[in-house]
Formats: structure tokens, C-alpha cells, sequence
């Protein structure tokens, strides 16, 4: 294990003090996700910077994973190509030390807790923290281990963000967006990640439920695929939209050499929706 309990310095902002400076400026928070090594990782490293570049306020960053239960299969395309490309928790996170002061928006890690426990809670932080992460995202973290994990992260300078589905209990709804740092993660459908092209009405009362149960902002993710649904929910009062499956099609149908210029393309088409 690191031999430290303090998170490094960084050049990173925090989530709360982005998404307070978003608030500040009236608009949504755009919120990209891709998979870190797809097609390889110095390809991932040009991506971030691009989608910086072209007005992303914050990054989800996937480590593949070889049973994603919560995504669709465009996002599970990915995370194959990103493993057979030899990408791993410990690679992705040494691209990111090797960003530092290039990169300045907060990165925010998505994986799952077979990989976290594998490496060790504890670890998993302190690393994450050196690489200069501003947060983590497990999707498929009960509450009740997220209770245990969230203040070793808080310990290191990181917010475990947790997520709301549309099915979830109203009681426990409350306590997810209670015990969340950073932002609460509202999932948008039913079932895994994946574009689609009508998000559904009731997804605005839960944006509004999820606003009068906690103090944190809210990011709706899971089936934004284009400009149209970021003005939708913009208009629902959310906080954040994080747009996954449309980019990552988009990125792996560009020509070789394009990514990352195909996806700062793409990333300021939302951007102009975001405000």
C-alpha cells in the first residue's frame, strides 16, 4: 500500500467547486464518458484533452472490465477493445500522472467492485488519489458497502458518487442522495447504458425528488445520446448530463488518427445544448 492518507496535490478542480463555477454561469454540466484504452491509451490521453479543450466540464473515465454488468454493448465493445489493447487499472491510472498539468477538469473513474476489492479499497484510493482522480463511480456497489468505502475515499480527497435508478424506493432514494459526494448519479432507464432516442418523462420528477432529498447536484446518465436529450434535461432543472454510449460510437467510428478530434467535434455539439 502507498504510504500516504493525504491526497496529493493536483492541478484538478474538485467536482463541487466545477459544478458551483457551472451553476454560477447558469448552465448543465456536460459530462462525457469514455473507456480508458480504447482503441489504446495515448489515444484516451488525446480524447481528454480534446474534450477539455471543447467544453467538458468533467470526465467519466471507464476501466475496462471483463463482466460490465451495467453497460450496453456499445460501452462493452469498448471494454473489450481496451483489454485485448493490454489496458489496465494500473496503466490508466500512470496515463493520468502522466496528464498532470495538462489536464484540469475533474476525472471521475468508473469501475467495478470486483476490481476494487481485487486491488484492495484502501489501495485502490490511495492510487487513485496520486493520479490526481476527483472521484469514483461504482455502479455496482450496494449501499451498504458504499457506506464503508466513502469515507476511505473522503479520507483521500476523492467522492464516491452514487447512483439512483428509476426503480429505486423512495426511502432508499433519500439515503443514496444523503451519502453521495459530489453529485448523485440519476440513471435515466431501467437496464444498462445505451443511447436512446426518447428519454422518458417521469426521469424529470425524479430530478426534482432526488433535489429536495439532499443538497447535492444531480447528473442524469444511461440513454442521453445527442444534443436534444441534453436540452431535455436541462430543462428538468438537472444539474449534469454524462453522455457515454453516442460518444464512444462516435469515437470508434472515426478514421484511424481522428479520435480525438471526432470526439472534441461531438463534445462541442453538446456543449452548445448544455448552455
Amino acid at each position: 500500500m502507498a504510504d500516504f492518507l493525504a491526497p496529493k496535490s493536483n492541478t484538478h478542480a474538485t467536482i463541487s467547486s466545477r459544478f458551483q463555477r457551472v451553476q454560477a454561469e447558469g448552465r448543465l454540466a456536460l459530462m462525457p464518458f469514455l473507456m480508458a484504452g480504447d482503441p489504446d491509451l495515448e489515444t484516451t490521453a488525446e480524447v481528454l484533452l480534446s474534450l477539455e479543450q471543447s467544453g467538458a466540464d468533467m470526465i467519466e473515465l471507464g476501466i475496462p472490465y471483463s463482466d460490465p454488468l451495467a453497460d450496453g454493448p456499445v460501452i462493452q465493445a469498448a471494454a473489450s477493445r481496451a483489454l485485448a489493447s493490454g489496458t489496465t487499472p494500473a496503466r490508466v491510472l500512470q496515463m493520468l500522472i502522466d496528464l498532470r498539468g495538462k489536464l484540469s477538469i475533474p476525472v471521475i473513474l468508473f469501475t467495478y467492485t470486483n476490481p476494487l476489492f481485487n486491488r484492495g479499497m484502501e489501495r485502490f484510493c490511495d492510487e487513485a488519489a496520486e493520479a490526481g482522480v476527483a472521484g469514483l463511480v461504482v455502479p455496482d456497489l450496494p449501499l451498504e458497502e458504499a457506506e464503508r468505502l466513502s469515507p476511505l475515499a473522503s479520507d483521500r480527497g476523492l467522492d464516491l458518487v452514487l447512483l439512483v435508478a428509476p426503480t429505486t424506493p423512495a426511502e432508499r432514494m433519500a439515503r443514496i442522495a444523503e451519502s453521495s459526494r459530489g453529485f448523485t448519479y440519476l440513471v435515466s432507464v431501467t437496464g444498462v447504458t445505451g443511447e436512446r432516442s426518447v428519454m422518458e418523462d417521469r426521469v424529470q420528477s425524479l430530478v426534482q425528488q432526488l433535489k429536495l432529498s439532499g443538497s447535492n447536484p444531480v447528473a442524469v446518465g444511461f440513454g442521453i445520446s445527442g444534443p436534444q436529450q441534453v436540452r431535455q434535461v436541462r430543462s428538468w432543472g438537472a444539474d449534469g448530463a454524462i453522455v457515454g454510449s453516442a460518444l464512444v460510437k462516435r469515437m470508434a467510428a472515426a478514421a484511424p488518427g481522428l479520435v480525438a478530434q471526432e470526439a472534441g467535434l461531438f463534445c462541442k455539439e453538446l456543449r452548445n445544448a448544455a448552455g
